[in-house]
């Protein structure tokens, strides 16, 4: 079977830079751990926004800066980074919303009954979940794993709530 981590927006700002948590910093080394563990294809995506953040949509919802593509905040947490450069081969997605269309494209042609997507990261109530459901509403079949451990939301209900929308959506939910 084909297994491909899907590392999801492990970045500072997410961490514990602009809309960092501390469950997100607590999540860090069991991120750091899976990586290291995973003997299979690893993507990354990178939450990126430009300068003009403020005049799109999202930041008018969400009137923080965050994860302006260049900065400090942007980049992965360098503990992360350095976990993935020590696996070496890894795919990176720069997606400028919370689920990546990008991420769909990479999988094309792959035998969904073959296939084994884990997702990690941060925040679980929002890009994790997106990509999860479009994963979903695009291969029916494969195989989705959530590890809830390698996961933060926002607040802690919320983080809980999305692993319950994924569960009622048939997408499998690991060590809660």
């Amino acid at each position: 079977m084909r297994e491909i981590l899907m590392v999801i927006d492990m970045q500072n700002d997410f961490v514990d830079g602009a809309l960092g948590t501390s469950e997100a910093v607590h999540i860090v080394d069991k991120v750091v751990a899976k990586i290291q563990e995973f003997d299979g294809e690893i993507i990354v995506t990178y939450d990126s926004h430009l300068e003009n953040y403020m005049e799109t949509r999202e930041g008018k919802y969400l009137p923080i800066p965050h994860c302006i593509k260049g900065t400090k905040g942007w980049e992965l947490n360098a503990k992360v980074q350095e976990a993935l450069d020590k696996k070496g081969e890894y795919k990176t997605i720069h997606k400028p919303t919370f689920g990546s269309t990008e991420l769909i494209n990479l999988l094309k042609g792959c035998t969904e009954t073959d296939t084994k997507a884990i997702l990690i990261g941060l925040c679980t109530d929002i890009c994790v979940v997106s990509n999860a459901m479009l994963l979903k509403a695009n291969y029916p079949e494969m195989d989705i794993v959530v590890d809830a451990k390698c996961c933060a939301g926002v607040t802690v209900e919320k983080h809980l709530a999305a692993l319950e929308v994924m569960k009622s959506c048939q997408i499998e939910v690991i060590n809660e």
